[in-house]
């Protein structure tokens, strides 16, 4: 097993009398890809917003790549990388510009091009953000993530409202970076993308992790518990019919 990049160790989060993370507790290993999940109001969000050192917590304590938090909130930020969600970027700008003015924030010298090309946007240069399909400004948002060369990247939600190809694509885009040796900790809906990309999961539901373990093994002792599902599950879905139909390059709008 790889060295411990997170502990998270009684960790509660309240907002007056109501407790939004209760005592949770759990690890991220190094150069894997972790899901958050859970329900609306889970409190993941809180969870990883209090990582990031966007949220104060309560109690408990938290370490990140052997950084506290308590003592240390600035040195995990220059390790982080954190997805923006897209009202975060100035819409007339290029992305080139949009990179470098990101760059000045990290204070990091920063070849527009060469990040470009890691998200396959390079072709892409010159256009102004407004102007991008859902898909490449996804990727983008990435992108951005990668400016200060993180030992962590936390994306939210990173597929939301895209099509199956451009999710299916920016899931490759994750296995790449988390391969360059980038830990990747994500927090999604879709349970199929969970499965397919995450190495492990923990599952949130009112404040409390209620399990932990890699996806294979949780639906491994879901069927050893006698659980069947009422209809018999094909070796191909909808979605694999659609993207075979329409190719698997990226779709450009």
């Amino acid at each position: 097993m790889s060295q411990k990049i997170i502990e998270v160790k009684n960790l509660t989060k309240k907002y007056g009398d109501f407790e939004a993370v209760k005592g949770i507790s759990f690890d991220v290993f190094e150069g894997e890809i972790f899901g958050l999940l859970g329900p609306n109001g889970a409190g993941k969000s809180t969870t990883l917003e209090i990582i990031e050192t966007l949220r104060p917590k309560t109690g408990g304590e938290v370490i990140v790549n052997g950084l506290s938090l308590d003592k240390e909130p600035e040195k995990i930020k220059s390790i982080i990388g954190v997805q923006l969600q897209t009202s975060g970027f100035y819409p007339g700008l290029k992305l080139t510009e949009l990179i470098s003015l990101f760059g000045g924030l990290y204070n990091e010298s920063v070849d527009a091009l060469k990040l470009l090309k890691t998200v396959n946007l390079e072709d892409k240069a010159n256009n102004r953000y407004k102007n991008m399909s859902g898909g490449q400004k996804q990727r983008f948002s990435i992108a951005t993530t990668l400016i200060n060369h993180p030992k962590i990247i936390f994306l939210d939600e990173p597929t939301t409202g895209l099509d199956p190809q451009a999710r299916r694509n920016l899931w490759e885009l994750i296995r790449q970076i988390r391969d360059q040796g980038t830990t990747v900790i994500i927090t999604t809906h879709y349970m199929d993308e969970a499965e397919q990309l995450c190495d492990r999961v923990a599952i949130m539901d009112q404040g409390n992790i209620i399990a932990i373990d890699s996806p294979d093994h949780m639906i491994d002792k879901l069927i050893a518990s006698g659980f069947e599902r009422s209809k018999d599950v094909k070796s191909a879905s909808l979605e694999d019919v659609f993207i075979q139909l329409t190719g698997h390059t990226i779709r450009e709008d």
